[in-house]
Formats: C-alpha cells, sequence, structure tokens
C-alpha cells in the first residue's frame, strides 16, 4: 500500500470521543496510515490509554485564524495557483450567506492551510462529524480534487442545516453513520442513497476485563451510575427529578462527565434534598471510568432532545456499561432502542419523563434478581452484535481501495 488518510476532527484527543480513538487505533493496527488533523486543541484535563497507543502524527490546524495570521497567508497564496481555488471560494461564500457565522468563516482558512501543509502522498481526507470537520474536508477538496468521505454521528446529523447536507453528500464519495435513524434521515437528502451506510462502532471487548459478579448486599445503598457529558441533550435535570421522587429508597449516585450545566444541575439536586447521595466526579479518564462501571449496580442514561435538535445517536457508554454486566436504563431516541431491548436487555422510558424513569428505577432498586437477568441479557447481545470488528473491517477494506491505487 502507499499514501495515507488523513483523519479531520474537530477536536483531538477528546475524552468524550473514545469510540473515534478506538477507531484509529484498529485501523492502524490493520495497516492503515493515518495522519490527524484536529481543528481545535485539546480541553480535557486527561487522556485515555488508548490514546497514547496511536501512533498517528497529530497536526493541529489554526483555531482561530487572526491567531495565526502569516501562517493562514502563506496557506492561501500557496492554494490561489490550484485549479479549484476559485470554485471552492464561490461555495464557501455561497454558503457564508446562508450561515453568516465565525464558524463558517474560518473553515476555508483551514482547508487552505491543511492543503498547504500535509503530505503530498494523501490519497483521501476523511472527516469525523458531517458540520465542521466537514466543511474543512469539502472546501479542501473542491480545491486540490482529492477524494473525501465522511463519519457522521449525532449532533452533527441533526443540527446541520438540509442545504449543508444535502451537498456535502453531492460531492463525497461515501459516507458511514452509526444509527439506523441517523442512516434512513441522510439517505433521504441524496439520490444516490448507496453512498450512506449504516455502520455501528461497537467495542473492542479486548480492551475491557471479564465482568465482575455482582452481589447484593441488603441494607445497602443500590450504587447509581451515570456517565456523560452535563448538556441538555443528556437529560440530567430530568433523572435528578426522578431521583428526588425515591427519596423513600435507598439509592446513591455517581455521575462521570463535565459540562456547562455543572453549577445548575449542582443546585437543583440541592433545591430537591438529594445532594448530599450523589457524588459529582467530572471527567475522568477511561480506566477509572472503567472501576466505576464494576463498582455500580445500575447505569442511567436520560438522554433526551435538545431545544436546537442535538441528540444521541448510539452512546458508547451505554455498550461500555453492558460490557461490565451492569443493567441500564434509558430512553428509547435515536439509536438506543438498536442496543437495548426494553423489558429484555434493559429498559427504555420516554424522554422528558421524570416519573416514568422515577417508576423504572424503583423498579430495579426493589429486584435485584431482574437487575442480573437484564444485565446478562445485555451482557449476551452485545458481545453478539455490537463488537468492534464488523466496522472496522469495513472502513478499512474502503480505505485499502484507496491505498492500493498507482
Amino acid at each position: 500500500m502507499t499514501g495515507r488518510i488523513v483523519f479531520l476532527l474537530k477536536g483531538y484527543p477528546r475524552l468524550s470521543e473514545t469510540f473515534i480513538a478506538q477507531e484509529i487505533l484498529a485501523l492502524e493496527q490493520r495497516g492503515i496510515p493515518i495522519e490527524i488533523w484536529s481543528l481545535r486543541h485539546p480541553t480535557d484535563k486527561y487522556r485515555h490509554p488508548v490514546h497514547d497507543e496511536i501512533k498517528a502524527r497529530v497536526t493541529y490546524l489554526p483555531e482561530y485564524l487572526y491567531q495565526e495570521p502569516l501562517r493562514v497567508f502563506r496557506a492561501v497564496a500557496r492554494c490561489v495557483a490550484r485549479p479549484g481555488f476559485g470554485r471552492a471560494l464561490r461555495q464557501w461564500v455561497k454558503d457564508l450567506i446562508r450561515d453568516p457565522t465565525p464558524n463558517r468563516g474560518r473553515r476555508f482558512g483551514q482547508a487552505c492551510v491543511l492543503l498547504a501543509e500535509m503530505p503530498g502522498d494523501v490519497v483521501r481526507l476523511h472527516a469525523h462529524f458531517l458540520h465542521t470537520p466537514a466543511s474543512v474536508a469539502y472546501y479542501a477538496h473542491l480545491i486540490s480534487g482529492t477524494p473525501w468521505s465522511c463519519s457522521a454521528h449525532a449532533k452533527d446529523i441533526w443540527t446541520s442545516p438540509d442545504w449543508d447536507k444535502r451537498e456535502k453528500l453531492s460531492r463525497l464519495d461515501w459516507l458511514v453513520t452509526c444509527t439506523a435513524s441517523g442512516h434512513t434521515h441522510l439517505q433521504t437528502l441524496t439520490p444516490a442513497p448507496q453512498k450512506v451506510a449504516l455502520v455501528y462502532h461497537g467495542l473492542d471487548f479486548t480492551r475491557f476485563p471479564e465482568p465482575p459478579q455482582r452481589v447484593p448486599v441488603v441494607g445497602a445503598p443500590v450504587e447509581i451510575l451515570s456517565v456523560g457529558r452535563l448538556v441538555e441533550k443528556k437529560g440530567y435535570p430530568i433523572l435528578l427529578e426522578a431521583l428526588a421522587a425515591l427519596k423513600d429508597k435507598t439509592w446513591r449516585l455517581t455521575h462521570i462527565g463535565g459540562g456547562p450545566l455543572d453549577a445548575a444541575l449542582k443546585a437543583q439536586a440541592a433545591s430537591l434534598g438529594i445532594d448530599d447521595r450523589i457524588s459529582w466526579l467530572g471527567a475522568l479518564p477511561q480506566e477509572r471510568v472503567l472501576a466505576a462501571y464494576r463498582a455500580a449496580d445500575l447505569f442511567v442514561l436520560a438522554a433526551q432532545i435538545a431545544a436546537d435538535g442535538d441528540r444521541d445517536g448510539l452512546p458508547n457508554v451505554l455498550m461500555e456499561a453492558q460490557s461490565q454486566r451492569l443493567c441500564c436504563i434509558a430512553t428509547d431516541i435515536s439509536g438506543i432502542p438498536e442496543l437495548i431491548r426494553d423489558g429484555e436487555t434493559g429498559l427504555l422510558v420516554p424522554p422528558e419523563n421524570a416519573q416514568a424513569l422515577a417508576l423504572a428505577i424503583a423498579a430495579l432498586i426493589d429486584d435485584p434478581a431482574r437487575r442480573q437477568a437484564l444485565a446478562e441479557a445485555g451482557f449476551k447481545r452485545l458481545r453478539g452484535h455490537f463488537a468492534m470488528e464488523a466496522g472496522i473491517n469495513d472502513l478499512a477494506r474502503r480505505f485499502r481501495a484507496d491505498l492500493a491505487q498507482p
């Protein structure tokens, strides 16, 4: 194989995007040469162990163009002579008129920097997320003609305008997405629906130990765990309302993850009189998250659709919890029902319904045998249907087709 693949990411490394790191590492292990180009520098305090195993070179594009004006100027000067520069500039101006935001404004400059600085043997640009990273890949493709493709996930699908998605779909070679709902939606936006494939991330089970044996202790609090960013789409106000309705039950909640709603949620917990039962641990590296899965009795994720349309796809945290034979309660939105079968491999409730969530949590607090049965069924289905290998093999096949070209 000759050449290499550029992966365009919004930020790298990110604690909340272990599925991308897992994918990059697995592709490297299959011999796919990858370079990572990131639109942003990392902001997380920790790294996951998988990030230290990845060998790909990482280059950071100018996050804000005014911070590196000479770098941007030199890049644009080098790109002006390319045959596709005028075409790309016209497309960018057209997009900027429809989306007059600083976010859109900086993508053209980043595309020029990418093209001016990336190695000459790059055979494909692959963007993770259909919004900003895909915009950089799209403009770079228009300038240079370099083939491009995309992995679409959740927020990028549901908060991007349809015109933007249609135009990108018309110019990319192929796109993979990780939920049936996202797959169906994107197929409706292109006259070539065969371009859009459903490819689950799955889990690399070699990175997870054998699940522990959970033996309920009579009278001990049921340890509830939730892992997720403190943002609207995760539904944490609903979870707190549900738990407040269960003050007569013996439970404790551990939350892992950071986010802008941190102070508001802690204030809500205090006003509900349950703050003394909650441990807010913030963002943690994978090994400590794994330890929390293994120590918990029940995992809860109250995901919902945010006001701007943002929503989860198929949250990796649910698969990670099930990998440790941990019973899950979640909401029946997006790709979650593709993983959890209500009453069979976990419990599903409607989003934004604190009463329904409280009833589901109470039922499993009171019935450890049912928790164990649901956890076992979830573990078996996960291992049978959501292994990483199928998706990675699909991607490796696609990238090898580029690398095999003379």
